[in-house]
């Protein structure tokens, strides 16, 4: 029994042998290497952020860059350079123009998704109008939704933008620790069952804001940076509780702090070139 399962594997190995000297040429490759044709606006896109701020701008569908368990699509190509515009009209040059030309080439993300449709969340009455993963990617839902010609509609965009970037800064540079624990009680992770007011009554500048303490500090980033001074000085001023007005004011405070201790910006000069920015935007 033993010879024969010998030459058995001898067959077997010899066999091996003759197919592999016998095997057909290797044909050409399936995979394809030619570059992606560039149309316009994919050039305006290398010209205005890749090649400047090393910034991909992604608009065309791409399943891996998607959640599959969402109702999403890509934007209509029209769509893309004007919120492609604002972002770089309304966050990258304001922040280069107080940070230095280095600053967005430094810390930003290196990707933004563009999506078209809305962002439903299956289990809250509310939409995700843009998410912010590990630092270096912005996905931006509802882009086929925006009308330009009304300020309050593009400032959404820019506030998730600077909400997210907001928390890309925290991880480069962490939050003082006592921001936390200024009103903790009252955090909340149905934040959704309160209004922006009921909140602000709380001490918190939004709704979204009284979610968690990370929230709580983008949230006044993204506030101050979409509104301008008076606008904003007239939400906290509209405030009946005075105690929650200067819980407000003392997180502004630690705002202003974070961004001139370890960035050297004045957020309010920020504040006052991001909404003329946005002004400009508007058809």
């Amino acid at each position: 029994m033993k010879n024969i399962i010998k030459i058995i594997y001898l067959q077997v190995l010899l066999l091996a042998i003759v197919s592999c000297g016998n095997s057909d040429a290797v044909g050409d490759s399936q995979i394809d290497t030619d570059p992606p044709i560039l149309n316009d606006l994919d050039l305006w896109l290398r010209d205005n952020f890749v090649e400047p701020y090393n910034i991909e701008v992604q608009y065309k569908w791409n399943i891996n860059e998607t959640d599959i368990d969402r109702f999403l699509h890509p934007p209509f190509e029209q769509n893309v350079k004007p919120i492609a515009e604002a972002l770089l009209k309304a966050w990258i040059e304001p922040y280069t123009a107080l940070g230095g030309e280095n600053f967005i080439k430094n810390i930003a993300p290196r990707q933004f998704t563009l999506s078209g449709g809305f962002n439903f969340n299956p289990n809250s009455p509310t939409i995700t109008l843009g998410v912010a993963e590990a630092g270096s990617k912005i996905t931006l839902f509802n882009v086929d939704y925006l009308d330009f010609s009304d300020v309050d509609i593009i400032k959404q965009p820019l506030k998730t933008v600077q909400h997210e970037y907001a928390h890309i800064l925290n991880q480069t540079v962490p939050v003082d620790p006592i921001y936390g624990q200024i009103n903790p009680e009252n955090y909340n992770s149905n934040w959704f069952n309160r209004s922006d007011e009921e909140a602000r009554e709380l001490g918190y500048i939004t709704a979204y804001a009284s979610s968690q303490e990370s929230e709580d500090f983008v949230e006044m980033v993204s506030e101050i940076l979409t509104n301008s001074k008076e606008d904003y000085d007239a939400i906290v001023d509209g405030i009946a509780s005075e105690q929650a007005r200067a819980i407000i004011r003392f997180k502004e405070s630690l705002v202003v702090e974070y961004y001139k201790e370890n960035f050297n910006i004045d957020l309010y000069e920020l504040q006052a070139l991001t909404e003329a920015a946005t002004l400009e935007l508007i058809n």
